[in-house]
């Protein structure tokens, strides 16, 4: 078996059915799906069930409801294929996808290939690069949020490489993906970046994330534990995702938490911090605030 799909399914009755639809699709044979149900309380078990009926390479695994990590883990932990390929139950793989990232893996010899996007509105993402691209440019990329392209989908991975990455705890539900991949990175395997568009994103639905203090203390200190191997390559870029995460709450109105939490770990910014960002430490929520406004007005409309 050369891939394994792994698709985490919570309460996806309305998508799932076209997501494996397109999968049992691909011109490639050696593959295959491992559904997840990870305690949905509506009928995605069921309708995962029917399909696998109708075709033997799908699987379905049932699990009390534990998160979308502790989904992927379990997958990982029951697939027999030589690569990994992770897709979330509201999207789909498009026509040749497997065989485009399976090509490029055997071709670059890479431990971990990534592929482009496009949204279900047709909108392409951007090329981020071709070839081979430093895991450290990755993970400074990655925790600044900087990243204009996949983090866990329309990517393939070698199955040994994702040893220990998926540990992430529950209360993690922002983010988890690119811990995940910064864990993949950390331990600088060979990333190649391929222009092809192998997946289709469904953008805007509904989820119940909520931007917490208590959730982003914790992000932190695991990020800084996987960070700390390498921290004095990764410390600029760390404050900055800090420094952004910052504005996130400032934006919200979260002022309080510059007290409670920012002006305690951040007792100086080092060099290599951009000026826009030091400005806004520089001054108070309230002024901070519209200029944080029209930074991403301005964002925006240069898109």
């Amino acid at each position: 078996m050369e891939i394994s799909i792994i698709i985490p399914v919570y309460n996806k009755a309305e998508y799932i059915g076209a997501c494996l639809q397109g999968l049992l699709q691909q011109d490639f044979d050696s593959f295959e799906v491992i559904c997840v149900c990870d305690g949905s309380t509506d009928n995605s078990a069921d309708i995962c069930e029917e399909w696998a009926k109708k075709d033997d390479r799908i699987r379905v695994i049932h699990k009390d409801n534990g998160g979308v990590t502790a989904a992927r883990r379990r997958g990982v932990e029951e697939a027999v294929g030589r690569y990994i390929i992770f897709v979330d139950a509201d999207d789909e793989l498009l026509p040749h996808a497997l065989r485009t990232l399976f090509d490029a893996i055997e071709r670059t010899e890479a431990d971990e290939v990534v592929g482009t996007f496009r949204l279900h509105t047709g909108e392409v993402s951007p090329v981020f690069s071709t070839g081979q691209v430093a895991a450290d440019t990755l993970i400074k990329t990655i925790i600044t949020g900087k990243n204009h392209f996949p983090i866990l989908w329309a990517c393939i991975f070698r199955k040994e490489i994702l040893e220990g990455t998926l540990d992430t705890p529950r209360e993690i539900i922002e983010g988890e993906d690119k811990m995940m991949q910064v864990k993949v990175l950390i331990k600088q395997p060979k990333v190649c970046f391929i222009k092809d568009c192998v997946y289709q994103y469904t953008a805007g639905l509904p989820n119940n994330r909520h931007h917490t203090l208590e959730r982003e203390k914790l992000y932190d200190d695991i990020l800084r534990q996987v960070l700390s191997p390498r921290w004095s390559i990764f410390h600029t870029a760390y404050i900055l995702h800090q420094l952004k995460e910052y504005e996130r709450f400032i934006a919200d109105g979260n002022d309080e938490v510059r007290k409670n939490y920012y002006q305690q770990v951040i007792s100086s910014l080092p060099t290599g911090i951009p000026l826009y960002d030091r400005i806004v430490w520089l001054l108070p929520p309230f002024l901070a605030r519209p200029l944080i406004s029209l930074y991403r007005w301005a964002i925006r409309h240069k898109q």
